[in-house]
Protein backbone atom coordinates (compact mmCIF):
# COMPACT_ATOMS: atom_id res chain seq x y z
CA UNK A 1 0.00 0.00 0.00
CA UNK A 2 0.82 0.23 -0.69
CA UNK A 3 2.97 1.35 0.55
CA UNK A 4 2.70 -0.04 0.90
CA UNK A 5 2.75 -0.46 -0.30
CA UNK A 6 1.60 -0.54 1.80
CA UNK A 7 2.12 1.55 0.50
CA UNK A 8 2.90 1.42 1.92
CA UNK A 9 4.34 1.79 1.09
CA UNK A 10 2.23 4.88 1.69
CA UNK A 11 0.38 9.75 1.59
CA UNK A 12 -1.50 13.37 1.14
CA UNK A 13 -4.54 11.77 -1.16
CA UNK A 14 -3.04 8.38 -0.55
CA UNK A 15 -6.02 5.89 -1.81
CA UNK A 16 -8.63 8.67 -1.01
CA UNK A 17 -10.48 8.18 -4.32
CA UNK A 18 -12.60 5.09 -4.13
CA UNK A 19 -15.97 6.02 -3.89
CA UNK A 20 -18.71 3.61 -1.77
CA UNK A 21 -21.25 2.42 -4.14
CA UNK A 22 -24.86 1.73 -3.17
CA UNK A 23 -24.22 -2.05 -3.50
CA UNK A 24 -21.52 -2.20 -1.02
CA UNK A 25 -18.61 -5.00 -2.57
CA UNK A 26 -19.93 -4.30 -6.41
CA UNK A 27 -18.07 -0.88 -6.42
CA UNK A 28 -16.61 0.10 -9.96
CA UNK A 29 -13.33 0.74 -9.63
CA UNK A 30 -10.13 2.00 -12.23
CA UNK A 31 -7.99 -1.58 -10.59
CA UNK A 32 -10.88 -3.36 -12.45
CA UNK A 33 -10.95 -1.50 -15.93
CA UNK A 34 -7.05 -1.52 -16.13
CA UNK A 35 -7.69 -5.03 -16.00
CA UNK A 36 -9.32 -5.72 -18.61
CA UNK A 37 -7.46 -3.06 -20.87
CA UNK A 38 -4.14 -5.37 -20.09
CA UNK A 39 -6.04 -8.21 -21.62
CA UNK A 40 -6.72 -6.26 -24.80
CA UNK A 41 -2.89 -5.26 -24.56
CA UNK A 42 -2.87 -2.26 -27.36
CA UNK A 43 -0.60 -1.20 -30.33
CA UNK A 44 1.03 1.47 -30.60
CA UNK A 45 4.43 2.22 -31.96
CA UNK A 46 7.42 1.37 -29.38
CA UNK A 47 10.57 2.33 -30.53
CA UNK A 48 12.76 1.34 -27.49
CA UNK A 49 16.22 2.95 -27.34
CA UNK A 50 19.37 1.51 -28.41
CA UNK A 51 21.32 0.23 -25.43
CA UNK A 52 24.23 2.32 -24.19
CA UNK A 53 27.62 0.51 -23.17
CA UNK A 54 28.12 -1.06 -20.66
CA UNK A 55 31.04 0.31 -18.31
CA UNK A 56 31.87 0.40 -14.51
CA UNK A 57 30.10 3.27 -13.76
CA UNK A 58 27.33 2.45 -16.21
CA UNK A 59 26.52 -1.25 -14.89
CA UNK A 60 22.75 -1.59 -16.66
CA UNK A 61 24.22 0.19 -20.05
CA UNK A 62 21.67 2.91 -20.26
CA UNK A 63 21.76 5.41 -23.24
CA UNK A 64 23.61 8.38 -22.09
CA UNK A 65 21.36 10.58 -24.86
CA UNK A 66 18.04 8.87 -24.40
CA UNK A 67 15.13 10.53 -22.68
CA UNK A 68 13.61 9.00 -19.46
CA UNK A 69 9.80 9.59 -18.47
CA UNK A 70 9.48 9.38 -14.68
CA UNK A 71 6.00 9.50 -13.20
CA UNK A 72 5.51 9.32 -9.51
CA UNK A 73 2.38 9.26 -7.05
CA UNK A 74 2.18 12.28 -5.63
CA UNK A 75 1.32 11.29 -1.80
CA UNK A 76 2.41 12.16 1.79
CA UNK A 77 6.03 11.45 1.03
CA UNK A 78 5.81 14.62 -1.84
CA UNK A 79 7.93 15.37 -4.91
CA UNK A 80 11.70 16.87 -3.82
CA UNK A 81 13.10 13.07 -2.63
CA UNK A 82 12.23 12.12 -6.48
CA UNK A 83 13.31 15.49 -7.79
CA UNK A 84 16.50 15.07 -6.18
CA UNK A 85 17.22 12.04 -7.58
CA UNK A 86 16.47 12.84 -10.86
CA UNK A 87 18.83 16.18 -10.54
CA UNK A 88 21.73 13.09 -10.03
CA UNK A 89 20.30 11.49 -12.88
CA UNK A 90 20.55 14.30 -15.16
CA UNK A 91 24.18 15.22 -13.84
CA UNK A 92 25.56 11.66 -14.73
CA UNK A 93 23.35 11.76 -18.35
CA UNK A 94 23.63 15.83 -19.38
CA UNK A 95 22.60 14.37 -22.42
CA UNK A 96 19.83 12.72 -21.41
CA UNK A 97 16.03 14.63 -21.18
CA UNK A 98 14.41 13.79 -18.12
CA UNK A 99 10.52 14.05 -18.22
CA UNK A 100 9.11 14.09 -14.47
CA UNK A 101 5.21 14.17 -13.43
CA UNK A 102 3.47 13.64 -10.41
CA UNK A 103 0.03 12.86 -9.96
CA UNK A 104 -2.46 11.10 -7.72
CA UNK A 105 -4.53 9.86 -10.83
CA UNK A 106 -2.28 6.77 -11.63
CA UNK A 107 -4.99 4.92 -13.42
CA UNK A 108 -6.71 7.18 -14.89
CA UNK A 109 -3.47 8.92 -16.70
CA UNK A 110 -1.48 5.96 -17.58
CA UNK A 111 -4.12 3.24 -18.35
CA UNK A 112 -4.39 4.83 -21.56
CA UNK A 113 -0.30 4.80 -22.30
CA UNK A 114 -0.19 1.32 -21.40
CA UNK A 115 -3.19 0.37 -23.86
CA UNK A 116 -1.32 2.35 -26.68
CA UNK A 117 2.00 0.31 -25.79
CA UNK A 118 3.48 3.80 -24.60
CA UNK A 119 4.14 4.01 -20.76
CA UNK A 120 6.72 5.76 -18.78
CA UNK A 121 10.08 4.47 -18.31
CA UNK A 122 8.97 4.46 -14.52
CA UNK A 123 6.16 4.57 -12.23
CA UNK A 124 5.86 5.11 -8.61
CA UNK A 125 2.53 2.90 -8.49
CA UNK A 126 0.50 3.86 -5.95
CA UNK A 127 -2.36 5.88 -4.42
CA UNK A 128 -6.01 5.37 -4.84
CA UNK A 129 -5.55 4.68 -8.21
CA UNK A 130 -2.57 2.39 -7.62
CA UNK A 131 -2.46 -0.07 -10.43
CA UNK A 132 -3.24 -3.79 -9.19
CA UNK A 133 0.19 -5.30 -9.67
CA UNK A 134 -0.97 -8.57 -9.37
CA UNK A 135 -2.92 -7.82 -12.74
CA UNK A 136 0.54 -5.88 -14.16
CA UNK A 137 2.58 -8.75 -13.19
CA UNK A 138 -0.17 -11.43 -14.91
CA UNK A 139 -0.23 -9.95 -18.23
CA UNK A 140 3.19 -9.70 -18.47
CA UNK A 141 2.82 -5.44 -18.53
CA UNK A 142 6.23 -5.30 -16.08
CA UNK A 143 9.94 -5.79 -16.70
CA UNK A 144 11.84 -8.00 -14.62
CA UNK A 145 14.20 -5.70 -11.92
CA UNK A 146 16.82 -8.77 -11.43
CA UNK A 147 19.54 -6.31 -13.96
CA UNK A 148 19.01 -3.72 -11.37
CA UNK A 149 19.34 -6.46 -8.50
CA UNK A 150 22.37 -7.51 -9.82
CA UNK A 151 24.02 -4.08 -10.89
CA UNK A 152 26.79 -2.84 -8.59
CA UNK A 153 25.58 -0.51 -5.94
CA UNK A 154 26.13 3.26 -6.36
CA UNK A 155 28.10 3.35 -2.75
CA UNK A 156 30.25 0.26 -2.88
CA UNK A 157 31.33 -1.09 -7.10
CA UNK A 158 32.13 -4.48 -5.23
CA UNK A 159 28.38 -4.63 -3.78
CA UNK A 160 25.06 -5.47 -5.95
CA UNK A 161 21.93 -3.59 -5.26
CA UNK A 162 20.47 -6.83 -3.77
CA UNK A 163 23.02 -6.89 -0.70
CA UNK A 164 22.58 -3.23 0.53
CA UNK A 165 18.64 -4.07 0.50
CA UNK A 166 16.46 -4.70 4.08
CA UNK A 167 15.50 -8.07 4.96
CA UNK A 168 12.23 -8.79 2.59
CA UNK A 169 12.60 -6.43 -0.39
CA UNK A 170 13.50 -8.46 -2.87
CA UNK A 171 11.01 -11.35 -2.06
CA UNK A 172 8.13 -8.78 -1.83
CA UNK A 173 8.54 -7.71 -5.35
CA UNK A 174 8.76 -11.30 -6.47
CA UNK A 175 5.35 -12.66 -7.15
CA UNK A 176 5.88 -16.93 -8.73
CA UNK A 177 9.28 -17.54 -8.68
CA UNK A 178 12.52 -15.85 -9.44
CA UNK A 179 11.66 -12.73 -10.98
CA UNK A 180 11.39 -9.57 -9.19
CA UNK A 181 8.85 -7.46 -10.89
CA UNK A 182 8.50 -4.55 -8.60
CA UNK A 183 11.08 -2.41 -5.85
CA UNK A 184 9.21 -1.06 -3.13
CA UNK A 185 11.01 2.11 -2.48
CA UNK A 186 9.60 3.22 1.27
CA UNK A 187 9.99 0.88 4.00
CA UNK A 188 7.05 1.36 6.01
CA UNK A 189 6.29 0.55 9.98
CA UNK A 190 2.51 -0.41 10.64
CA UNK A 191 0.96 -0.42 13.65
CA UNK A 192 -1.30 1.47 16.48
CA UNK A 193 0.49 5.18 16.58
CA UNK A 194 -0.31 7.50 19.70
CA UNK A 195 0.90 10.18 21.27
CA UNK A 196 3.33 9.13 24.21
CA UNK A 197 2.26 12.93 26.26
CA UNK A 198 -1.04 11.77 25.77
CA UNK A 199 -0.61 8.53 27.11
CA UNK A 200 1.80 9.42 29.56
CA UNK A 201 -0.87 12.31 30.73
CA UNK A 202 -3.46 9.33 31.60
CA UNK A 203 -1.06 7.57 33.65
CA UNK A 204 -1.17 4.69 31.11
CA UNK A 205 1.36 2.25 29.46
CA UNK A 206 0.95 1.18 26.41
CA UNK A 207 -1.40 -1.95 27.08
CA UNK A 208 -0.29 -5.34 25.43
CA UNK A 209 -3.09 -7.51 26.06
CA UNK A 210 -6.43 -6.68 25.33
CA UNK A 211 -8.34 -6.53 28.66
CA UNK A 212 -5.57 -3.11 29.22
CA UNK A 213 -6.34 -2.04 26.20
CA UNK A 214 -10.03 -1.74 27.38
CA UNK A 215 -8.97 -0.32 30.18
CA UNK A 216 -6.93 2.42 28.92
CA UNK A 217 -9.64 3.84 26.31
CA UNK A 218 -12.25 3.58 29.64
CA UNK A 219 -9.73 5.80 31.46
CA UNK A 220 -9.15 8.09 28.08
CA UNK A 221 -13.19 8.24 27.83
CA UNK A 222 -13.44 8.84 31.10
CA UNK A 223 -11.55 12.35 30.50
CA UNK A 224 -13.84 12.84 27.24
CA UNK A 225 -10.97 11.39 25.06
CA UNK A 226 -11.74 8.72 22.78
CA UNK A 227 -9.56 5.65 22.75
CA UNK A 228 -10.10 5.13 18.52
CA UNK A 229 -10.29 6.81 15.70
CA UNK A 230 -9.45 5.44 11.55
CA UNK A 231 -10.40 6.51 8.31
CA UNK A 232 -13.52 5.56 8.48
CA UNK A 233 -13.94 6.30 4.41
CA UNK A 234 -11.19 4.16 3.55
CA UNK A 235 -11.08 1.03 5.95
CA UNK A 236 -8.88 -0.62 4.61
CA UNK A 237 -5.81 1.09 7.43
CA UNK A 238 -7.68 -0.89 9.83
CA UNK A 239 -6.01 -3.96 9.02
CA UNK A 240 -2.48 -2.13 9.40
CA UNK A 241 -3.10 -3.21 13.07
CA UNK A 242 -5.52 -5.68 13.07
CA UNK A 243 -3.31 -8.37 10.71
CA UNK A 244 -0.38 -8.11 12.87
CA UNK A 245 -2.55 -8.83 15.76
CA UNK A 246 -4.35 -12.06 13.97
CA UNK A 247 -0.88 -12.98 13.49
CA UNK A 248 0.02 -12.96 17.00
CA UNK A 249 -3.14 -14.78 18.37
CA UNK A 250 -3.19 -17.57 15.73
CA UNK A 251 0.35 -17.69 14.54
CA UNK A 252 1.98 -16.21 10.48
CA UNK A 253 0.53 -19.39 9.11
CA UNK A 254 -2.90 -17.83 9.57
CA UNK A 255 -2.18 -14.79 7.59
CA UNK A 256 -0.46 -17.13 4.60
CA UNK A 257 -3.64 -19.00 4.46
CA UNK A 258 -5.87 -15.94 4.25
CA UNK A 259 -3.27 -14.60 1.41
CA UNK A 260 -3.27 -17.97 -0.56
CA UNK A 261 -7.09 -17.97 -0.24
CA UNK A 262 -7.58 -20.90 1.33
CA UNK A 263 -11.08 -22.39 2.17
CA UNK A 264 -12.41 -21.21 5.57
CA UNK A 265 -9.17 -19.61 6.17
CA UNK A 266 -10.84 -16.21 7.35
CA UNK A 267 -13.11 -18.78 9.68
CA UNK A 268 -10.24 -19.37 11.73
CA UNK A 269 -10.41 -18.87 15.79
CA UNK A 270 -7.70 -16.45 15.74
CA UNK A 271 -9.27 -13.77 12.92
CA UNK A 272 -12.54 -14.81 15.14
CA UNK A 273 -11.42 -13.36 18.40
CA UNK A 274 -9.40 -10.46 16.64
CA UNK A 275 -12.97 -8.98 14.77
CA UNK A 276 -14.57 -9.56 18.28
CA UNK A 277 -11.82 -7.63 20.60
CA UNK A 278 -12.31 -4.22 17.58
CA UNK A 279 -16.19 -4.93 17.81
CA UNK A 280 -15.65 -4.09 21.71
CA UNK A 281 -14.34 -1.20 20.64
CA UNK A 282 -17.30 0.20 19.02
CA UNK A 283 -20.25 -1.46 21.37
CA UNK A 284 -18.18 0.10 24.27
CA UNK A 285 -18.63 3.64 22.84
CA UNK A 286 -14.50 3.75 22.83
CA UNK A 287 -14.44 4.90 18.77
CA UNK A 288 -14.67 8.61 18.02
CA UNK A 289 -17.84 9.52 17.20
CA UNK A 290 -17.86 10.48 13.77
CA UNK A 291 -15.13 7.87 12.59
CA UNK A 292 -17.02 6.59 9.62
CA UNK A 293 -17.12 9.46 8.03
CA UNK A 294 -13.97 10.67 8.20
CA UNK A 295 -11.39 10.26 5.28
CA UNK A 296 -7.58 9.75 6.15
CA UNK A 297 -6.75 13.16 6.85
CA UNK A 298 -9.72 14.00 8.73
CA UNK A 299 -8.95 11.22 11.19
CA UNK A 300 -5.23 11.90 11.98
CA UNK A 301 -6.43 15.56 12.77
CA UNK A 302 -8.86 14.96 14.84
CA UNK A 303 -5.71 12.37 16.53
CA UNK A 304 -3.32 14.89 16.39
CA UNK A 305 -5.76 17.54 18.37
CA UNK A 306 -5.67 14.68 20.55
CA UNK A 307 -9.45 13.96 20.05
CA UNK A 308 -8.56 10.26 20.26
CA UNK A 309 -5.72 8.32 21.77
CA UNK A 310 -4.84 5.60 18.97
CA UNK A 311 -5.10 5.40 15.12
CA UNK A 312 -4.23 2.52 12.84
CA UNK A 313 -1.31 3.88 10.58
CA UNK A 314 1.68 3.41 8.39
CA UNK A 315 4.80 5.42 9.07
CA UNK A 316 4.31 7.74 6.80
CA UNK A 317 1.84 9.58 8.83
CA UNK A 318 4.52 11.70 10.71
CA UNK A 319 5.07 13.23 7.32
CA UNK A 320 1.59 13.17 6.36
CA UNK A 321 0.13 14.94 9.61
CA UNK A 322 3.01 17.39 10.04
CA UNK A 323 0.99 20.16 9.63
CA UNK A 324 -1.39 19.30 12.42
CA UNK A 325 0.99 18.01 14.74
CA UNK A 326 2.29 20.13 18.26
CA UNK A 327 6.00 19.92 18.63
CA UNK A 328 5.19 18.41 21.29
CA UNK A 329 2.86 15.15 20.46
CA UNK A 330 5.80 12.74 21.14
CA UNK A 331 4.38 10.54 18.27
CA UNK A 332 4.88 6.99 19.04
CA UNK A 333 3.95 3.62 17.28
CA UNK A 334 3.67 0.02 18.74
CA UNK A 335 2.88 -3.31 17.97
CA UNK A 336 -0.74 -4.13 18.45
CA UNK A 337 -1.74 -5.35 21.69
CA UNK A 338 -2.78 -8.97 22.28
CA UNK A 339 -5.53 -11.06 23.50
CA UNK A 340 -3.67 -12.27 26.33
CA UNK A 341 -0.60 -15.06 26.97
CA UNK A 342 -1.92 -17.85 25.13
CA UNK A 343 -1.06 -15.65 22.19
CA UNK A 344 0.90 -17.77 19.44
CA UNK A 345 3.39 -15.41 18.52
CA UNK A 346 4.78 -12.64 21.50
CA UNK A 347 4.13 -8.97 22.01
CA UNK A 348 5.95 -6.96 20.14
CA UNK A 349 4.54 -9.13 16.65
CA UNK A 350 4.11 -6.10 13.75
CA UNK A 351 3.58 -5.53 10.00
CA UNK A 352 6.50 -4.14 8.59
CA UNK A 353 7.45 -4.07 4.89
CA UNK A 354 7.99 -2.27 1.66
CA UNK A 355 6.05 0.94 0.59
CA UNK A 356 6.11 2.69 -2.30
CA UNK A 357 5.99 0.27 -5.35
CA UNK A 358 8.15 1.20 -8.28
CA UNK A 359 7.62 -0.47 -11.42
CA UNK A 360 9.95 -0.32 -14.92
CA UNK A 361 6.58 -1.23 -17.39
CA UNK A 362 7.96 -4.07 -19.91
CA UNK A 363 7.21 -1.78 -23.09
CA UNK A 364 8.90 1.02 -21.53
CA UNK A 365 11.27 2.84 -24.64
CA UNK A 366 13.96 3.05 -22.34
CA UNK A 367 13.85 -0.01 -19.63
CA UNK A 368 17.38 0.37 -18.39
CA UNK A 369 17.03 4.41 -17.67
CA UNK A 370 14.19 3.25 -15.74
CA UNK A 371 16.06 1.05 -13.94
CA UNK A 372 18.86 3.40 -13.35
CA UNK A 373 17.08 6.01 -11.77
CA UNK A 374 16.31 3.34 -9.02
CA UNK A 375 19.79 2.33 -8.45
CA UNK A 376 20.34 5.80 -7.83
CA UNK A 377 17.55 6.38 -5.62
CA UNK A 378 18.98 3.28 -3.61
CA UNK A 379 22.28 5.02 -3.16
CA UNK A 380 23.27 6.01 0.45
CA UNK A 381 22.66 9.69 -0.28
CA UNK A 382 19.58 9.56 -1.65
CA UNK A 383 18.22 7.30 1.07
CA UNK A 384 19.49 9.91 3.65
CA UNK A 385 17.99 12.37 1.54
CA UNK A 386 14.29 10.57 2.01
CA UNK A 387 14.46 9.68 5.04
CA UNK A 388 15.90 13.02 6.46
CA UNK A 389 13.24 14.87 4.06
CA UNK A 390 10.02 12.36 4.91
CA UNK A 391 10.45 10.96 8.09
CA UNK A 392 10.90 7.40 6.96
CA UNK A 393 13.20 4.57 5.73
CA UNK A 394 14.03 3.19 2.54
CA UNK A 395 14.75 0.01 1.62
CA UNK A 396 18.10 0.38 1.49
CA UNK A 397 19.17 -1.09 4.94
CA UNK A 398 21.01 2.01 6.59
CA UNK A 399 21.57 5.94 5.76
CA UNK A 400 20.02 6.70 9.02
CA UNK A 401 23.91 7.45 10.56
CA UNK A 402 24.24 10.71 11.03
CA UNK A 403 20.60 12.03 10.83
CA UNK A 404 18.84 12.99 14.03
CA UNK A 405 16.09 10.71 14.25
CA UNK A 406 12.59 12.13 14.52
CA UNK A 407 10.14 11.15 17.50
CA UNK A 408 7.81 8.72 15.28
CA UNK A 409 11.05 7.37 13.55
CA UNK A 410 12.58 6.67 16.36
CA UNK A 411 10.11 4.73 17.68
CA UNK A 412 9.42 3.06 14.63
CA UNK A 413 13.62 1.68 14.37
CA UNK A 414 12.83 0.84 17.95
CA UNK A 415 9.46 -0.93 17.50
CA UNK A 416 11.34 -2.81 14.31
CA UNK A 417 14.63 -3.73 16.78
CA UNK A 418 11.75 -5.24 19.42
CA UNK A 419 10.04 -7.05 16.88
CA UNK A 420 13.39 -8.97 15.91
CA UNK A 421 12.58 -12.38 13.73
CA UNK A 422 8.42 -11.17 14.78
CA UNK A 423 7.69 -9.34 11.67
CA UNK A 424 4.66 -10.18 9.34
CA UNK A 425 4.70 -9.18 6.05
CA UNK A 426 0.39 -9.77 4.40
CA UNK A 427 0.14 -9.82 0.82
CA UNK A 428 -2.95 -9.21 0.05
CA UNK A 429 -2.89 -5.32 -0.72
CA UNK A 430 0.11 -6.49 -3.43
CA UNK A 431 -1.52 -9.69 -4.70
CA UNK A 432 -5.58 -8.66 -4.84
CA UNK A 433 -5.74 -4.76 -4.79
CA UNK A 434 -9.78 -4.82 -5.22
CA UNK A 435 -10.28 -7.95 -2.84
CA UNK A 436 -7.82 -5.61 -0.22
CA UNK A 437 -9.63 -2.40 -0.40
CA UNK A 438 -13.04 -2.23 -1.38
CA UNK A 439 -14.41 -6.01 -0.39
CA UNK A 440 -12.45 -6.42 3.15
CA UNK A 441 -12.26 -2.88 3.87
CA UNK A 442 -14.78 -0.96 2.64
CA UNK A 443 -17.81 -3.45 2.37
CA UNK A 444 -16.37 -5.85 5.47
CA UNK A 445 -14.29 -4.24 7.94
CA UNK A 446 -15.71 -0.78 7.67
CA UNK A 447 -19.36 -2.25 8.27
CA UNK A 448 -18.42 -4.02 11.09
CA UNK A 449 -16.32 -1.33 12.64
CA UNK A 450 -19.02 1.38 12.00
CA UNK A 451 -21.85 -1.24 13.96
CA UNK A 452 -23.88 -2.50 10.65
CA UNK A 453 -22.63 -5.48 10.83
CA UNK A 454 -21.26 -7.99 13.62
CA UNK A 455 -18.58 -9.82 14.04
CA UNK A 456 -19.30 -13.25 12.62
CA UNK A 457 -21.88 -11.56 9.37
CA UNK A 458 -18.47 -10.22 8.57
CA UNK A 459 -16.18 -12.80 8.56
CA UNK A 460 -19.00 -15.03 6.46
CA UNK A 461 -18.90 -11.93 4.18
CA UNK A 462 -15.11 -11.11 3.89
CA UNK A 463 -15.07 -15.13 3.04
CA UNK A 464 -17.33 -15.02 0.40
CA UNK A 465 -15.05 -12.46 -1.13
CA UNK A 466 -11.86 -14.24 -1.01
CA UNK A 467 -13.68 -17.44 -2.16
CA UNK A 468 -14.79 -15.53 -5.11
CA UNK A 469 -11.21 -14.45 -5.83
CA UNK A 470 -9.75 -17.61 -5.90
CA UNK A 471 -12.52 -19.20 -8.33
CA UNK A 472 -12.17 -16.23 -10.50
CA UNK A 473 -10.19 -17.43 -13.39
CA UNK A 474 -9.76 -13.71 -14.61
CA UNK A 475 -7.07 -13.17 -11.80
CA UNK A 476 -4.11 -14.55 -11.77
CA UNK A 477 -3.33 -16.26 -8.15
CA UNK A 478 -0.39 -15.87 -5.91
CA UNK A 479 0.58 -18.47 -3.02
CA UNK A 480 3.10 -18.40 -0.53
CA UNK A 481 6.38 -19.88 -1.36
Amino acid sequence: MGSTSAHNNEGLGRRDLIKRSAALGLISVPTMSFLSACASGGGGSNDKVEKGTTSAKNPLGVNESAPLDFVLFDGGFGQQYAKDAVKVYETNYPKAKVKFTATQKITTELQPRFNGGNPPDLIDNSGAEQMDMGVLVGKQQLADLTPLLDAASIDDPNKKVRDTLRPGIVEMGQFDGDPVWVLYYAYTVYGVWYSQKLLDSLDAKYPETWDEMLAVCEKAKKKGIAGWTYAGKHPYYIPFSLYPMIAKVGGREVLDAIDNLEPKAWEHPAVKTCFEAYYELYKKGYILQGTPGLDHIQSQTAWTEGKALFIPNGSWVENEAAKTMPADFDLAVSAPTGIDASDKMPFGTMWASGGEPFIVPAKAKNVEGGMEQLRIMLSEASSKNFTKSVKSLTAYNGGTDGIELTPGLKSGVAALDKAGQNVVNPRLQDWYVALQKEKIGVAGLGEMMAGRATPAETIKKIQKYADEAAKDSSIKHYKHQ
